[in-house]
């Protein structure tokens, strides 16, 4: 069954309702945030944009709306572009309301510390970023981002550990934890089975390509169980929420 009928749109507080955090939260809770291709692909033309229409944006805006903070790859920052999120682009009112700062920060993971100290992550926001880096990154390149502004978190030897990234997000207050990819940031948040909530839109299209899919890193000791907890339709897309079975 669709929810809502064809012939009925949800009300903003409905779709708040189906997608917030828990309440009292003890523990960062992880809700990851993908769009894809009914074939599976992950990005069109190598950006994920080209996969979204106007209800998957209104369900992207209000992950940021509701979040303590926005959880990215390296990679996926740069390639869609990001710069910090901004007053004007989350909705102050609703953020008020359920009691969370007015602007979310966004936490970039990033083992080699990529992300350049005049990147609009830094130079474009509201509020500094939080680098989630590792012992191996080249430690000017620390330097130079912590002198920039940034939060820099070292979550790592090699690869940065998602747990330990995820206790430092913790250690700050920020529990709601809105993952806006990219596939090996979900993949290495899939092996450490720190998914809570995937929300995931399909759209209609076959895109083909040698695109790759919404996550990818090694296996997990065994598949993660997921029970669906809602079905939104927008034209021909549909939007599903899954958690993880037993939260």
């Amino acid at each position: 069954m669709l929810w809502p009928p064809r012939d009925a749109e949800i009300t903003d507080d409905e779709l708040e309702r189906l997608y917030d955090y828990p309440d009292g939260l003890d523990r960062p809770w992880v809700q990851v945030n993908f769009v894809s291709s009914v074939d599976g692909a992950v990005s069109v033309a190598g950006r994920s944009g080209g996969l979204g229409n106007e209800a998957d944006r209104k369900v992207f805006m209000l992950g940021r709306d509701l979040c303590d903070v926005v959880l990215v790859g390296a990679r996926t920052a740069l390639v869609e572009g990001y710069h910090g999120v901004k007053a004007g682009e989350v909705r102050a009112s609703r953020r008020a309301r359920l009691g969370l700062a007015p602007v979310p920060p966004i936490a970039v993971v990033t083992a080699r510390c990529s992300i350049e100290p005049t990147s609009t992550l830094l130079t474009s926001t509201s509020v500094p970023p939080i680098i989630l880096t590792t012992d191996a990154a080249p430690v000017e390149r620390r330097d130079a981002l912590a002198d920039a502004g940034a939060d820099v978190v070292v979550a790592g030897d090699e690869l940065v550990d998602m747990a330990v990234a995820l206790e430092a997000l913790d250690d700050r207050g920020l529990r709601r934890v809105d993952c806006e990819g990219g596939p090996k940031v979900f993949g290495a948040l899939i092996e450490a089975d720190l998914v809570d909530v995937l929300c995931v839109t399909f759209a209609p299209l076959l895109a083909g390509g040698d695109s790759g899919r919404i996550a990818n890193g090694p296996l997990p000791p065994a598949p993660r169980s997921m029970e669906l907890e809602s079905v939104l339709h927008y034209e021909s897309a549909l939007l599903l929420r899954y958690r993880k079975s037993g939260t």
